[in-house]
């Protein structure tokens, strides 16, 4: 098939894509509103595949790929929208996904984050972590709450990320980006050097390993506020994971730690976005969201993480708010659909009975 990268890309960028999807056997694919929609009836033979990689790869690029199996990094389209690309083997044939980084920034209440999430923005220190699959939006909304930073207080943030994707420049802050591999050789080094470089915030890209996850608790401590990625759904998972992560001899410990340094777990997915007719048009992300409180603090050190969920649901003054309750709301202003309600939520059962009675009252 004679295409070429830039024509691809062009077409990601007039549709509206999220990603690219490149690989041998099928057509380019884009992901449209959470729906992936073929843009040729041709597919790609492995050489198509092999060739286009090649012209947007390097050589050590592809070397890494031959390597490793996979090789992460971000691309510039000539007209300026930005790409997280990773190029990957399987089953012995090239292929790639190109993810488009959105050129604008939204507000954080555009985003749908509560006013709480903006309180949190000025906290002296402590971990802040956002939390959800692949593809839920968290480093945009990451993204989002830095730039509220930037431009509203006089800090130094350091950004260590793998690879950079939303590019900021120094407002009312000074902004410092450091790419993992490129800049530094792993976010728990990154994180080291970083509190010898005057930080006052820290965004760690990814929470990947016990290293990295340790030095980020560390820096919490030591006085800085740090924000955080994992991929878990659910303030009480998130905990669980980091816990675990470590051996069971340090784990009373860690409970300890994140008891007094964890600020806030702001856990989201995004859903297709239906407009006034029914139809999709976008996508919007749902959230659940912790904040730190006594009570709170005493389940995590007290190992009992299970009982959190009840404190989320009766903890609307201090600005909670469970998953269920989030998409609730978005069914009923006609913003989501009903399976995806039923598919996305936590505890469907409840949410059917919670509607029943709210039909009931009606």
């Amino acid at each position: 098939m004679d295409i070429h990268m830039d024509e691809l890309l062009q077409a990601t960028i007039d549709e509206g894509g999220s990603d690219l999807h490149v690989r041998a056997y099928v057509p380019p694919t884009l992901r449209v509103h959470g729906e992936l929609l073929p843009l040729a009836d041709e597919p790609l033979s492995e050489d198509d595949t092999l060739a286009l990689c090649k012209e947007i790869a390097t050589d050590e690029q592809m070397a890494e790929v031959e390597k490793n199996g996979g090789a992460d990094f971000a691309l510039a389209h000539p007209d300026g929208t930005r790409f997280r690309v990773s190029i990957f083997k399987e089953r012995k044939r090239y292929g790639a996904v190109l993810r488009q980084i959105p050129n604008t920034l939204m507000s954080l209440e555009k985003l749908g984050l509560p006013p709480v999430v903006k309180e949190l923005l000025w906290k002296p220190r402590g971990l802040i972590l956002v939390t959800g699959p692949t593809g839920s939006g968290k480093s945009t909304t990451l993204a989002s709450m830095l730039d509220v930073i930037n431009h509203e207080r006089s800090v130094h943030i350091i950004t260590i990320e793998d690879p950079i994707e939303f590019y900021h420049t120094s407002a009312k802050s000074l902004i410092t980006q450091r790419e993992v591999g490129d800049d530094v050789p792993s976010f728990a080094e990154a994180i080291r050097r970083a509190l010898r470089q005057d930080p006052d915030v820290i965004l760690v890209g990814e929470m990947r390993d016990l290293e990295t996850i340790g030095a980020a608790i560390t820096a919490a401590e030591t006085g800085h506020l740090v924000f955080g990625t994992l991929h878990t759904t659910g303030a009480a998972e998130t905990v669980d994971r980091i816990v675990d992560a470590f051996p069971t001899n340090q784990q009373e410990q860690v409970r300890t730690q994140l008891a007094a340094g964890l600020q806030a777990v702001i856990s989201q997915v995004l859903l297709p976005k239906l407009d006034e007719n029914g139809e999709v048009h976008g996508r919007i992300a749902a959230f659940e969201i912790m904040t730190s409180t006594d009570a709170i603090k005493s389940r995590i050190r007290d190992n009992k993480t299970n009982m959190i969920k009840s404190d989320l649901q009766t903890g609307a003054k201090f600005g909670m708010m469970t998953l269920d309750a989030c998409l609730l709301g978005h069914y009923k202003n006609g913003l989501i659909s009903y399976e995806e309600l039923i598919t996305k939520a936590q505890d469907p059962d409840s949410v059917v009975q919670k509607l029943k009675e709210d039909m009931e009252e009606e």
